[in-house]
Formats: structure tokens, C-alpha cells, sequence
């Protein structure tokens, strides 16, 4: 009996070491949303006063391959991934619409003087209802949308150039077929 009672904490310690071992390797902006291949879902948001650059809604969407970017001014990944942005913008000429989330309009509108606005529209999410139907996680993450409408790609976190390389960028051509 002392041997049994010794032994199952030690069989679930190495368990748990061996499930944790085994997730270590995964990558985190590689999750699989449920809404890959479907529409986007039916929003609409306001623009955010004083940008220049409309809201925008589920239609607004169809038409051509739109590279959607969930961000907030307080994000500090946010941050550091907006350059990217900018120069995707600039590569590929691809249409990009934000999602604002959480954010005051003054720290949006600061935010994107400061860092440069690749947006062609940016909606205001401050209740985050539309980033709750995207299935957004948390801030940043990134979208490809086609033509039609559906969802093609999701990336979770903060875009790195290799993930615009590896990743970005082929979504974005297999999106424009």
C-alpha cells in the first residue's frame, strides 16, 4: 500500500511533465479557428472620429482580398508588429481594415499618427462584441478575408517578418487564387 501511495503522485508528476514537454513546441499563432472557410460574421462598426478613414462591416469586405488586423493602442505587441503592417501595405497593395478594440478614439487616433495608419478602414470595437464573433483571443491578431467574404487565415499574436514571409503573404496569394 505505501508503495501505491508513493507511486501515483509520481506517475502523474511524469505525466504532466510529459504533456507539458510535448506542447512546448507548438506554435501559438497557429491556432485553428472554427471560422477558417467560413464567412466572416455579420458586424457592423463605427469609424473612429477625427481618422479620415471610414468604419467598415461585414459587406465592405467582399469585393477583393482584405487583410483584417485586431489592434488596440495599449497593446505593446500591437506595437511592435504595426511597421509590418505598414510595409505590407506598401509590398503587396493588399486592401487592410483594422479592428480598433478596447480603445478610446484619442488613443487610437495618437496611435496611429505616431506609427503610421496602413488602414484603408478602421472600426471602433470598444465593447468588443465584433472581436468576440472573430473569435479574437486577444490583441494582436490577424485575418485574411477573400473576395468572397470567407475567412481563408487567422494568426494569433503578434506578426514577426518571418511570419509575413512563411505565412502572411502565401494566405494572401492562395486568398487571391
Amino acid at each position: 500500500m505505501r508503495y501505491v501511495l508513493f507511486g501515483l503522485p509520481l506517475i502523474a508528476l511524469v505525466a504532466l511533465v510529459a504533456i507539458f514537454a510535448s506542447s512546448m513546441n507548438r506554435d501559438p499563432g497557429l491556432v485553428r479557428s472554427v471560422l477558417i472557410d467560413k464567412p466572416a460574421p455579420v458586424f457592423a462598426m463605427a469609424e473612429v472620429p477625427e481618422l479620415g478613414v471610414p468604419g467598415f462591416d461585414t459587406e465592405a469586405l467582399k469585393g477583393e482580398v482584405t487583410v483584417v488586423n485586431v489592434f488596440a493602442s495599449w497593446c505593446i505587441p500591437c506595437r511592435d508588429e504595426h511597421p509590418l503592417l505598414v510595409a505590407l501595405k506598401d509590398i503587396t497593395g493588399v486592401r487592410l481594415f483594422g479592428i480598433n478594440q478596447s480603445d478610446a478614439p484619442e488613443n487610437a487616433r495618437a496611435f496611429l499618427a505616431e506609427l503610421g495608419n496602413p488602414y484603408d478602414a478602421v472600426g471602433m470595437d470598444r465593447d468588443r462584441r465584433v472581436s468576440i464573433d472573430w473569435g479574437v483571443y486577444g490583441v494582436p491578431e490577424t485575418f485574411v478575408v477573400d473576395a468572397e467574404g470567407t475567412i481563408t487565415f487567422k494568426h494569433v499574436g503578434p506578426l514577426s517578418p518571418e511570419d509575413v514571409e512563411a505565412k502572411l503573404l502565401p494566405a494572401i496569394e492562395a486568398a487571391r487564387g
